[in-house]
């Protein structure tokens, strides 16, 4: 049988492979993708590393995350992360919403998911022993930075997309990257400058890992714009993903690590995508331009194509299955639920990879 996943990896995890294998104990970053449900697809696979594979080998670890993938990094920092995740992907997949929700009870009901997801967690998540968990969100600027109306809010966006579309250092002039984040990891390969983007560092407490988590995942003209984070420069908070659509950062920073250096990314797909605007414009991914370095000891691990094609309509969950199966929740929800129990198929084969490394199956992810 063909196997679940596919595994890339940059020319320094290539290396490290190729003489150590596969160890825990290398690990120093893990990255998770915005992306919607798509993120769900990993739940089997988040679970095992979080709850068997690291623990096996504790160390201080940064984890940051934007949108779903900042909501997987929050699971995976609470002192059960095995239920953690498990309570996520019952919440996202429970979503029900009118043909045509407004911004406000979109924003309401994603408020009540993130209570019931984190409510009573707060302290386990902030103050976990080893994880450093950092959540990425974006600041308006301009037009973007308190939009009064949803009128100015898209004049805003639509600004912004025209901007991106001629270079993503244009995009700079309508956001601002926010990183709120333990303090306790310095975070030194993220705090120098390696974008246009003005980059703000704030302090995670448990008073605000709500709203920055909601901040995270706020998707633009959807929902409302978070106004103001707790110990957050003021203005307008929108989706993470914007900026930081696939966490395309500066990675080999942290290739020398005495303690390893290794970035362990769990992704949904084979490539990478800088920012959400960058969907269309394959020229934009990671690994392509001159800053394809950056990926070179990154091991990154998304389902394969074969298990792909045994999804139901051949696809990961995503955000377009609102509008495909309208009203029908019920139908929604099992499709969902059954895309994740066939998670453990990614998981399966990712521990067997761990426990004995085949290099015939990695890929090259940038060389």
């Amino acid at each position: 049988m063909k196997s679940a996943i596919q595994i890339h990896a940059g020319r320094k995890a290539f290396d490290h492979l190729r003489q150590h294998g596969l160890r825990a104990q290398d690990v120093a970053i893990i990255p998770a993708a915005a992306g919607g449900p798509k993120g769900l697809i990993l739940q089997a696979l988040d679970q095992w590393i979080f709850g068997e594979w690291l623990p096996t080998a504790p160390r201080e670890r940064t984890l940051i995350g934007a949108s779903i993938g900042a909501w997987r990094m929050a699971a995976a920092s609470q002192a059960d992360p095995v239920a953690a995740f498990a309570r996520l992907g019952d919440l996202y997949c429970e979503q029900r919403y009118p043909e045509k929700p407004t911004a406000q009870y979109v924003t309401r009901e994603i408020q009540q998911l993130l209570h019931a997801f984190i409510g009573g967690h707060e302290s386990d998540i902030v103050h976990q022993p080893l994880h450093r968990l950092h959540l990425l969100a974006g600041r308006g600027r301009g037009l973007l930075n308190a939009p009064k109306s949803q009128h100015k809010a898209k004049a805003g966006f639509v600004a912004a997309s025209f901007a991106n579309l001629a270079s993503r250092s244009r995009l700079a002039r309508h956001m601002d990257r926010v990183v709120v984040g333990d303090v306790r990891d310095p975070l030194f390969w993220l705090k120098a400058r390696f974008d246009s983007f003005d980059t703000h560092f704030c302090q995670l407490t448990e008073d605000n890992l709500a709203p920055a988590l909601l901040a995270s995942g706020t998707l633009p003209l959807i929902m409302e714009p978070v106004a103001d984070i707790p110990h957050a420069p003021t203005g307008s908070y929108w989706d993470g993903g914007i900026i930081d659509y696939h966490l395309a950062l500066p990675y080999s920073r942290v290739a020398g690590d005495k303690d390893g250096g290794l970035v362990l990314y769990p992704h949904f797909t084979d490539h990478i995508v800088p920012g959400w605007l960058d969907k269309p414009l394959p020229w934009r991914r990671a690994g392509l331009g001159r800053n394809r370095e950056w990926l070179d000891n990154v091991l990154m691990i998304a389902p394969s194509p074969a298990f792909l094609r045994t999804l139901s309509r051949s696809k990961l969950p995503d955000r377009k299955d609102f509008f495909y199966y309208g009203t029908d929740h019920d139908f929604r929800i099992l499709n969902w639920k059954l895309a994740i129990s066939e998670s453990s198929r990614i998981r399966d084969d990712f521990a067997a990879f761990v426990d004995k490394p085949d290099m015939s199956q990695v890929i090259p992810l940038n060389f």
